[in-house]
């Protein structure tokens, strides 16, 4: 992988591991930004709205963005 920041590489893999496996490791505000940058509410944990989970981003929603813009060639293309 390029030299990309680590919250960045970090929020990929764990949505390529959710659009591979439809299952991930990674912690709660992770998965959210994950199911963001692929745009697949579905992935969302149990409990969460779209709007609480973009919510709960907070700070990482500039991230969920950057990865949107920059960053599309990094993830899995399914």
């Amino acid at each position: 992988m390029r030299n990309v920041p680590y919250e960045i590489e970090k929020i990929i893999n764990v949505a390529n591991e959710l659009a591979s496996n439809g299952s991930t490791g990674g912690s709660t505000s992770e998965v959210i930004a994950a199911a963001f940058v692929l745009d697949r509410m579905e992935f969302l944990p149990n409990g969460y709205t779209v709007i609480e989970a973009w919510e709960r981003l907070d700070n990482w929603q500039a991230l969920v963005k950057k990865i949107k813009a920059e960053y599309q060639d990094l993830l899995v293309p399914w």
